[in-house]
């Protein structure tokens, strides 16, 4: 994500580029042990509402982000290839052994099935913009994988209820956020609401 970090930096905005051990603990658990603090260290003493860019599951963390008594203003919000209605790869391979100790306890709750987590978190409750890839370089995965997708999730699972813009990109999921379209359309919604340049 840095590249991204550096692009927002660039623009004047504070920028806190979080990391979290995606294969050692539940979402709901990242969100609250991690996430969260690294969230108000990041926010400091103020008390202005945060946007947040994410990545693949780093969408689902912030939707459970949302559900949270104590956390903190979310304002604008843009998902990078968020399987936000659940993985097909995880119905797929979510019993095979080398799938379970490379995706770990918080990837194996991220199925498309109506008792996994991102079916549980219902609309979304901020502003936010989608973009996700239509280039995959895995055809197997892609086999798995109704309609167009970026390797990982298709474009169908990607969208979400109550979002405000979407958007599809000629990139693959691994490297999404490094592509200069997405971090421009990035930053034109994290700056207008609006990924077009013609809207206001």
């Amino acid at each position: 994500m840095q590249p991204m970090a550096d692009a927002l930096a660039a623009t004047g905005r504070r920028i806190c580029n979080i990391d979290y051990p995606s294969t050692t603990a539940t979402v709901t658990a990242l969100a609250r042990k991690v996430v969260l603090p690294a969230v108000r260290q990041c926010q400091g003493d103020t008390d202005t509402s945060i946007d947040f860019v994410t990545h693949s599951m780093g969408g689902i963390l912030v939707r459970v982000l949302a559900t949270m008594d104590q956390a903190p203003t979310i304002g604008r919000v843009v998902m990078l290839s968020p399987p936000n209605q659940g993985s097909e790869l995880v119905d797929r391979m979510g019993n095979w052994p080398p799938f379970r100790w490379w995706n770990g306890p918080a990837g194996l709750t991220l199925g498309t099935d109506p008792d996994s987590l991102p079916a549980q978190l219902g609309p979304a409750r901020f502003n936010l913009g989608i973009i996700t890839g239509t280039r995959s370089y895995n055809p197997l995965f892609s086999s798995w994988i109704p309609g167009p997708d970026d390797g990982k999730v298709s474009v169908a699972s990607a969208r979400l209820d109550g979002m405000q813009a979407f958007r599809t990109v000629d990139a693959s999921h691994t490297f999404i956020m490094r592509n200069a379209e997405v971090i421009e359309l990035t930053r034109r919604f994290l700056q207008t609401g609006h990924f077009d340049a013609t809207e206001p």
